[in-house]
């Protein structure tokens, strides 16, 4: 009776997930490419055609668009893998992996828009790094004429991506080093002579990467579609394409509309493209690889590459830090005039006009984050409940359709989405941001709980079935006070991740939801500095906090039960 109530259970949340989550992807799709080949009839186009790809490549600096769009994204994945594998080679046996956690839990709460504010506070010509040496080591005593954010090359987009995705490829290493046997392996390798460098580099990493794979794609698709951060960071004349999609799409001439399409398809295809090109890159990787350890050669090049890359990785966290600190002193700044180092004067007002904006949009945020993390966490509760019950193996396909989010570039499907919702009678309210936060919001739920719900001992579940609990006590008894620590993480996993929606609450909810990340965006291009690092602050500070609670309720809760706590015996 229980397994067919949870092949029932597994079936309905199937049901749910394909209903609400891949069925309106696949509609944003649809009337995406329908509107890139011409058929678009809200604006009277009911002709198919390939004009609407004509006006795009005809559009100024589209070429460029596209060629500074596999640049910055394939150069920042590739950085930012380089980087965190010497990271995790250098912390190999110096640094557990809860101190390591405990350090980049930070940079992992902030949103990608709030971090790349407050870098731009930090590396601009005015920013925190050119008052700090201004004028006794530069001469400056005024702002130099150089264009450090916004350069045409997209270097500080790279370094902006890389702040954030270090520390997050850190991690996900961190976590498949459990499925390895790095100590075996290390300690037969060392005995024949080869470096503890080296020996993560060419026999644990390939085996830790085949686990976070998909990860790796996921940074590499974030970091060729992603708007907020190369609106503040990235190229202005022209952007990567993103950007310049996104707005054509929200320009006052609806002829746009259909080019805009047309670039958004493409953006899809140049991701797919991108994926292609990574993968033969660890082909070519792999054979190198193998070459190498049969030569069997021994060198200290592995160290020093592997600490150079700690330091880089160091470098990263140390520009974070400083980003985070730079948003909350601007937000309490009156008078800071270069080049200064500290602020002249500093003034709380403009933390005392919640009633201006940044209230409500707190609110917004806040609402629309717990709303969207509930409904995700129940979900991937359910979905995970039913597979126990059911007695089933894990259905890869079907998993393979919540991370499809993930893969497929928002800007690809948000605005058939949006054509969709408004077909519906859904869009333009909270709803339709909840609804559509959602889809980005399940997944990286359901990547955060999984592993741990998976690995819970089954011994307890039998025993309370043997004392004659039933499947609903067995869950709300045994299984989620066991696992509310992971549960309350993945949840403010979830959280952060709905903090940090650009494109979805800007394109569901037509401009009519402000959230703290639409306003801080809108704010960086121009707007005075205390006002935006107001509205970034908070955006960093709502995840934080939902993570601070995601760990003190636990420890409080099972304050006097050490096992539950995760402390060591």
């Amino acid at each position: 009776m229980t397994r067919s109530d949870g092949r029932g259970l597994r079936a309905t949340v199937l049901a749910v997930v394909l209903a609400g989550l891949v069925l309106p992807i696949a509609a944003g799709l649809w009337h995406t490419v329908a509107a890139a080949f011409g058929h678009l009839p809200a604006i009277g186009k009911t002709e198919w055609s390939l004009e609407p790809w004509r006006q795009f490549l005809a559009l100024p600096g589209a070429w460029t668009s596209v060629k500074l769009t596999l640049w910055t994204g394939l150069a920042s994945t590739a950085l930012s893998l380089l980087v965190a594998v010497g990271a995790a080679t250098w912390c190999y046996g110096r640094l557990g992996p809860r101190a390591i956690g405990r350090l980049i839990a930070p940079f992992l709460a902030v949103p990608h828009a709030a971090l790349a504010i407050g870098l731009a506070f930090v590396i601009a010509p005015s920013g925190w790094i050119a008052r700090s040496v201004s004028p006794w080591a530069t001469g400056w005593s005024v702002p130099p004429d150089l264009a450090i954010v916004h350069d045409p090359l997209g270097l500080s987009l790279i370094l902006g991506l890389m702040v954030k995705e270090v520390p997050f490829l850190l991690l996900v290493m961190l976590a498949a080093m459990s499925q390895v046997p790095a100590a075996a392996q290390m300690r037969a390798c060392r005995a024949l002579g080869y470096g503890r460098s080296q020996v993560w580099l060419l026999i644990v990493f390939p085996q830790v990467y085949v686990q976070i794979r998909l990860a790796v794609y996921v940074v590499l698709s974030f970091a060729l579609s992603v708007v907020d951060v190369g609106l503040v960071l990235g190229p202005s004349n022209p952007p990567v394409l993103a950007v310049a999609l996104t707005r054509w799409f929200l320009a006052p001439d609806t002829k746009l509309i259909l080019p805009a399409s047309a670039a958004a398809i493409a953006q899809a295809l140049i991701v797919l493209f991108a994926i292609l090109i990574w993968r033969r890159g660890e082909v070519a990787v792999a054979h190198l690889g193998r070459a190498w350890i049969c030569r069997g050669t021994r060198s200290q090049t592995w160290t020093w590459s592997s600490s150079a890359a700690a330091v880089s990785a160091g470098c990263c966290l140390a520009l974070g830090m400083l980003a985070l600190i730079a948003l909350a002193l601007w937000s309490v700044t009156w008078r800071w005039s270069f080049p200064a180092a500290l602020p002249e004067m500093f003034s709380v007002g403009a933390w005392l006009r919640p009633g201006s904006g940044w209230g409500r949009a707190a609110l917004n945020t806040a609402v629309i984050g717990v709303l969207a993390t509930g409904l995700a966490t129940v979900l991937a509760v359910a979905w995970l409940e039913g597979e126990d019950r059911a007695g089933l193996p894990r259905a890869r396909w079907a998993e393979g359709l919540i991370y499809l989010p993930l893969i497929v570039p928002q800007v690809a499907f948000l605005y058939g989405l949006q054509v969709a919702f408004v077909w519906a009678g859904i869009a333009g309210g909270v709803a339709a941001v909840i609804w559509a936060q959602t889809l980005f919001v399940f997944p990286y739920v359901m990547l955060a709980l999984s592993r741990s719900w998976r690995a819970l001992d089954q011994r307890l579940v039998s025993s309370a079935a043997a004392l004659g609990a039933g499947p609903i006590r067995r869950l709300l008894a045994i299984k989620l006070p066991i696992l509310l620590r992971p549960l309350l993480t993945a949840a403010a996993v979830g959280f952060a991740v709905s903090v940090a929606q650009y494109l979805p609450t800007l394109f569901m909810g037509a401009g009519r939801v402000p959230t703290l990340t639409t306003e801080a965006v809108t704010l960086s291009s121009g707007s005075d500095r205390r006002v935006t690092a107001v509205y970034a602050t908070l955006q960093s500070a709502l995840p934080f906090l939902v993570y601070s609670a995601a760990l003190a309720v636990p420890a409080w809760a099972f304050r006097n039960r050490r096992g539950l706590t995760g402390d060591p015996a």
